[in-house]
Parts: structure tokens; sequence; C-alpha cells
């Protein structure tokens, strides 16, 4: 049944006032507009009525899926106490306690929790925390930062410069610092088969680079196992211990970005508990708070902490703040969402649905002649586009993923894609009937779309 919505209205003011991220308003306001109003677990309900998969999980952000009753009892019952305290210079029970949780996430090793609110803060904060603890240990000449070939770690200027994003962040180019890039190694699975691995390549050009430049090098930033805004570019088992590794004998902190990693999407609460591998900072956001609320945290180690300690005149506090860091009920729904992550993966939930995610997706897509490549890992898939001659490309305003992902609304889809990819990343807790649901309508959008774009290409 319809919903009672004025969507004439609701799409007026959409396209006379808004402004959307990441998106070409041009392209947007020349295609049909989505008004979404309602969620129920693994979907989202349209002004018309009409229901989809959240196949992106709202940004990557959604764990138990929309409306779900015990976040929304846990949201509504610090409403009752109080919306929103500052922590500067003051405190809350529920910050307290989670702070207190995501120490357990690193058995105490990373004690110390700075609470921001978005992804793109939390790397900041790392960032300005390990430059500043080397200015605080008289080694002022670490400064600079080593990241990986394809990295994204938000858009603020210093996870930009940080980044290797050029098609989101060259336009600032000139305002942005520069970081040292080592090369991504390549590995490509699905299903947990291995097609192609090499990671000795990429461990020793990183080595080569400490072993020249260290002395002057104040941290290393990666994204673990899944380079998510790369294309879901995977790293082999093994590899995260190694870099940490090397990390520790050169004496360069470790800042493991697991804005998208992290709570259930691999399979566990972080990757980093996978390859038992505890970084110096450990950033936090997206799923934190299930997809609810903004909120992010860095962990660090006390060692780091006990450096920042003086009194005022010394000039060591840690200057920097957000006005809704720890937010009361942002913080209430991430400790809700832990109570219910920890069993659900304890019980292999979602071991068997990241096994269901592969053996779909190969099944769809393994002969398709207009897909050139895909891979899977826990809960986080893509799929590439190409012409069958894989000589050929289509043209760039040709938007074959966005062609793709507006068809897959026909057949109850919300899904995103990058470039000429399309990237599967679901709720966390979605069920093994929706997760063929979605490989299959993203299946039907592709057969719908591709071939008419492959008599385009050889025209």
């Amino acid at each position: 049944m319809p919903l009672a919505y004025p969507i004439t209205d609701l799409d007026a003011s959409d396209c006379k006032h808004a402004w959307h991220p990441f998106t070409q308003m041009k392209e947007y306001l020349g295609n049909p507009r989505l008004h979404l109003v309602k969620g129920e677990g693994s979907w989202l309900i349209d002004a018309e009525g009409n229901r989809y998969l959240d196949g992106n999980a709202s940004v990557w952000t959604n764990v138990h899926g929309h409306n779900d009753p015990d976040l929304n009892a846990a949201l509504k019952a610090q409403l009752d106490q109080v919306a929103h305290v500052t922590l500067l210079g003051l405190n809350h029970r529920v910050a307290a306690e989670l702070a207190e949780d995501l120490a357990s996430l690193t058995n105490g090793v990373l004690p110390r929790c700075f609470f921001t609110d978005n992804g793109s803060n939390a790397i900041e904060v790392a960032l300005k925390l390990s430059f500043q603890y080397w200015q605080l240990i008289g080694q002022k000449e670490k400064r600079g930062v080593i990241s990986m070939r394809g990295a994204y770690h938000g858009d603020t200027f210093g996870t930009m410069s940080v980044g290797d994003s050029s098609g989101f962040h060259q336009r600032f180019a000139p305002w942005l610092f520069n970081a040292k890039i080592f090369s991504a190694p390549v590995h490509v699975e699905c299903a947990g088969q291995v097609q192609t691995s090499e990671a000795q390549a990429s461990l020793q050009e990183l080595e080569k680079i400490l072993q020249n430049e260290s002395k002057h090098v104040a941290c290393l930033i990666l994204e673990p196992r899944v380079q998510g805004a790369a294309g879901m570019r995977q790293q082999p088992a093994g590899f995260l211990k190694s870099v940490a590794a090397l990390c520790q004998r050169y004496q360069v902190h470790l800042i493991l970005d697991e804005v998208f990693t992290g709570f259930g999407r691999l399979g566990s609460l972080t990757a980093t508990e996978q390859e038992e591998v505890v970084p110096d900072f450990l950033c936090l956001a997206k799923g934190l708070a299930a997809g609810y609320l903004p909120l992010a945290a860095t962990l660090t180690k006390e060692s780091i902490f006990e450096a920042f300690q003086g009194d005022f005149s010394e000039g060591k506090t840690f200057f920097h703040g957000h006005t809704f860091s720890g937010n009361p009920l942002g913080c209430a729904v991430a400790r809700a969402s832990l109570k219910k992550l920890r069993p659900m993966i304890r019980s292999g939930q979602l071991t068997e649905s990241a096994s269901l995610l592969g053996r779909e997706i190969d099944r769809n897509f393994s002969s398709h002649p207009q897909v050139s490549g895909y891979r899977q890992l826990g809960l986080t898939a893509a799929i590439d586009f190409s012409p069958a001659d894989r000589r050929r490309h289509w043209p760039v305003d040709l938007r074959a993923g966005y062609q793709v992902s507006l068809a897959a609304r026909k057949y109850g889809l919300i899904i995103r894609p990058l470039a000429d990819s399309l990237l599967f990343v679901p709720p966390i807790a979605i069920k093994p009937e929706e997760i063929r649901h979605l490989v299959q309508a993203a299946r039907s959008a592709v057969d719908e779309v591709l071939p008419k774009l492959e008599i385009h290409s050889l025209s």
C-alpha cells in the first residue's frame, strides 16, 4: 500500500534546494529521483510504497538493519536522560562505558579512546596525535606519512593528503601535503577461492621507503584487508601482519583505518583481530553506531597518551575536538549494537552470509561477457564491467555502473556504482534470501543495461 507522502512537493523541494554529496547534480536532476521515507530491516521504502533492498548499507554503515527494535529502545531510553553533553572537560556515563567497550576490542592494548563524529575526523585525530607525539618526545623531524596506492581515508584536507584517490581529490592537490605511496598487493578472492595473489613486491617497496626515510616518517596509514573506495581492492591474509612488523622495526606508527572494515563487515569485530595485529592507532566509525547516528573513535596506547600529560604551560595539550564528540545518543546505540553483534559473530552467521554472497556472485557473474572481474571478502564485493572485447573501454560519460544502478531500482535494489564497477555492501544482518535477491537483482539490471552498451561500443 502506498505511503501517504506528498511526493510532488518533496521532489520539488529537493530539486530546488538540495545539493547531494558525491553527486553530479545535472545527472541527478535529469534522471528519476528516489525519495525514501521508511526503513524495515534490510529494506528501504520510498514515498510511493515501493521496497528496495539496501545494497550499500546506507553508505556502508548499517549493521542490524533499519528500525531495529533493540537499537530503537536504546536510543529512546537515552533520549529520556539527555540528548547531548559536551566532552570538553565534562563526562557522561554512556561515553565512559562505550570507551571501555572499545578498549576491549584490543584486550586493553589500546585503552585510550578519543571520540569524534565521522571517519575522516577519526583519521585526522590519529594523524595529529602521531605528529604531536613525535614532537613531544623530541623527534620533530618525524613528520612524514606513508600510505598505499589507491587509499581513501576521507575528504578533509589531512585525509585527502594521505589518500591516493585522484578522481576525488586531484582538484585540491595544490593545498595538500605530500605523502609517500607504496604499491598495493595484487590479490583477488571470491567465494573463498584465490585467483591471484602477490604481496612480496609491495612489501619490498615499502621496506625500501622505510630504510631510506624512516627517520623522517611519523606514521603509516592503511585500510586493512579491503580498500573500499578503491573498488573493494583486497590484500591477502598475512599482509597486514607483515606491514605491522615493518612499522615496528623502523619505529613508525601504524594507523589502521577500520572505518569501513570494522564491526562485522569482514566477519569479526575488526580486521586487526583476524591477523592478531594491534596498531598504534585504530580508527572506527560507520558501523560503530550501526548506521543510526554520526559517531567515530580513535583508539591508542597508554604510552602515547602519557606523552601528552603535563602542566598546561608545557603546551602538551591536544587541542582538537568536535561539538558532538561522544554524543550520548550515538554512544547508547553503539553499546546496544555491540551487545547484539558479538553473539551474531560467535554463532557463525556472518561467516555463512559471506560464503553465500561469494557463491551467488560467482554463479551469476563468472561467465558474464560484460563482466571483466569480480571479488568478494566478507560482506564486501565488487564486479567490474567492460565490453566483451577487453581491448575496448566505454566512454566515461556513458556511465555503465550508474546506468546499472538506476536499472536495479526496477528490481527492488538500491546499490551504488564506482565508475564502471558495482559495489555490494549489504547490512551485516542480511538474511540468506535477501542475499540471493541482492545478487539476482543486480544480475537482472546488468542484463538489461550492458548488452545495449555492448552494441554502442561496437558502433
